[in-house]
C-alpha cells in the first residue's frame, strides 16, 4: 500500500501542482483536505471537490472550522481593535493555524504519515504550517514542493498543462486567499514597491453608488445586530455586513510588513466587513472604557495582533492577553452609526448607556459642573510642579525660544 499524505488544499495553482506531483513524483496516495474558514460557497466547495477529483485525489474532504475561527481568534482581534501597522486586519495570517489544526486533526484520524501544503520559502504561511506541525504532531513528516523545488508560477503552470491539466489560466496570475476575515490578493504588483493592483485583480468590484448608513450593534463587544435586525451568531452578522459594504468597494488597501524570515512584504487585500466592523468597535470602546483601559488594550492588542502574525498562536501568554481583552468588554455595548460610499466610509457617532460623554461632570469645551476656578487653578500647580523644580536646577535647558536666522 502507498503512504498516505494529507494535503493542505484550496484548489488554486500552488496546491493543483502538489496533487500532481504527490500522486506522480512522490507515489503517494494524496488526500485533499480544505480547511475552510468562512471563506466559499457550496457551489465553489463543489467545484474544488470535483477538480480535486479530476487531478487524482484519493479522498478530498472539506473541514469548516469557520466557528472555531471565530470563537477561538476573530473575537479576540476584534476586542483588541487589530491592525497590523495600522492597516491589515490579518485576514489570511490570523486564518493559517486554524486551516493547521484541521489538517493535523485529519491526519491524525487517517493515520497519514505526511502532511504537505503548497507554500512558498519566501513567504509567512510555511512557518505558520510548519511550526503548527511540529508543535502538534513533530511524529508527521512534513513535505512543501513548491518550496522545496523553488518553483515560480510560470513554471507550475507548464507543469500542469505538461499533464493535461485544462483551466483558466489566467485567473491564476493572482494568488487569492478568502476567510472570513478578508481576503488577500497578490500578483506581480505586489512584488514590487512602487505599483498597486489593477480594479480588476480584486474579487468584488464597485458596484453601489449611493449613499447608505449602516448599523452596527455590540454587547460586551461581540455584534449582535445591524442595521437593527438580529442574527443567530457573530458570524452571520459579519457575512452580513461583508454583503451591505462589499459593493462599495470598501476595506481595500495594500499592507506593507516585516516578514517572519526577515524580509520586507507587500500584500493586496480586500476586507470591508473586518475593517468597518474594528473601526465600529473602536469608535464605541473610546466612548466608553476609561483612558487607561484605552492604554493598555492598545499595547496588548497590537502585541496580540503581531504574534498571531509570526505564528505564535500557540504561545501560553496569548491566553493571557485573551482573557484581559475579554474582561475589557464588559461595557462595551452599544449602536455605531456609520455612511457607507464608493471606495470610502464615515463614522457617524454612537449610541450607549456607558457613554461616558454622558456624566454630569462636564461638556468637553464647553462647562464644567464638578469642579471649580480655583481647583484648576490648584491642580495646574501641582501638575507644573516637577518641571518646575527643573528649570530651576537646569537653568535655560527648558528654552524653547527660536533664535534668529
Amino acid at each position: 500500500m502507498k503512504d498516505k499524505v494529507v494535503l493542505a488544499y484550496s484548489g488554486g495553482l500552488d496546491t493543483s501542482y502538489c496533487v500532481k506531483y504527490l500522486c506522480e513524483e512522490k507515489d503517494l496516495d494524496v488526500y485533499s483536505a480544505l480547511a475552510n474558514t468562512g471563506g466559499f460557497s457550496e457551489a465553489e466547495l463543489e467545484d474544488i471537490e470535483t477538480k480535486a477529483y479530476e487531478l487524482g485525489v484519493t479522498e478530498h474532504t472539506a473541514l469548516d472550522v469557520t466557528n472555531r475561527y471565530y470563537e477561538r481568534c476573530i473575537r479576540y482581534m476584534i476586542y483588541g481593535n487589530v491592525l497590523k501597522n495600522n492597516t491589515y486586519p490579518l485576514s489570511v495570517s490570523s486564518e493559517r493555524i486554524f486551516q493547521a489544526l484541521a489538517i493535523v486533526e485529519y491526519a491524525r484520524k487517517i493515520g497519514a504519515k505526511y502532511i504537505a501544503h503548497g507554500s512558498t520559502g519566501a513567504g509567512n504561511d510555511q512557518i505558520r504550517f510548519d511550526l503548527t506541525f511540529q508543535v502538534l504532531a513533530p511524529e508527521i513528516k512534513v513535505i512543501a514542493p513548491i518550496r522545496d523545488l523553488k518553483l515560480s508560477r510560470e513554471e507550475e503552470i507548464d507543469f500542469l498543462k505538461s499533464r493535461g491539466v485544462d483551466r483558466d489560466w489566467t485567473k491564476m496570475e493572482y494568488s487569492i486567499n478568502k476567510g472570513l476575515w478578508g481576503t488577500s490578493v497578490g500578483g506581480k504588483e505586489t512584488l514590487t514597491s512602487n505599483q498597486t493592483l489593477p480594479e480588476d485583480a480584486y474579487p468584488s468590484q464597485l458596484k453601489a453608488k449611493d449613499e447608505e448608513t449602516l448599523t452596527i450593534e455590540f454587547t460586551k463587544g461581540e455584534i449582535s445586530k445591524v442595521n437593527d435586525e438580529t442574527f443567530a451568531t457573530p458570524i452571520e452578522a459579519i457575512q452580513k455586513i461583508e454583503a451591505l459594504a462589499t459593493p462599495y468597494a470598501i476595506g481595500r488597501d495594500m499592507h506593507v510588513g516585516d516578514t517572519i524570515i526577515g524580509i520586507k512584504g507587500r500584500v493586496g487585500f480586500e476586507a470591508a466587513a473586518p475593517i468597518l466592523i474594528i473601526k465600529a468597535h473602536h469608535m464605541l470602546e473610546k466612548h466608553v472604557l476609561s483612558k487607561w483601559q484605552m492604554h493598555w488594550k492598545e499595547q496588548l492588542g497590537n502585541w496580540y495582533g503581531m504574534f498571531l502574525h509570526e505564528s505564535q498562536y500557540l504561545e501560553p501568554s496569548m491566553r493571557d492577553i485573551e482573557k484581559f481583552l475579554e474582561n475589557t468588554q464588559q461595557n462595551v455595548t452599544g449602536k455605531v452609526i456609520m455612511k457607507l460610499k464608493p471606495y470610502r466610509y464615515e463614522m457617524v457617532g454612537i449610541e450607549s448607556d456607558h457613554d461616558l460623554m454622558n456624566s454630569t461632570f462636564g461638556e468637553y469645551g464647553e462647562m464644567n459642573k464638578a469642579w471649580t476656578a480655583s481647583d484648576v487653578e490648584g491642580f495646574t500647580t501641582i501638575m507644573a510642579t516637577p518641571m518646575k523644580i527643573y528649570n530651576a536646577v537646569n537653568k535655560g535647558q527648558l528654552n524653547l525660544e527660536g533664535k534668529d536666522d
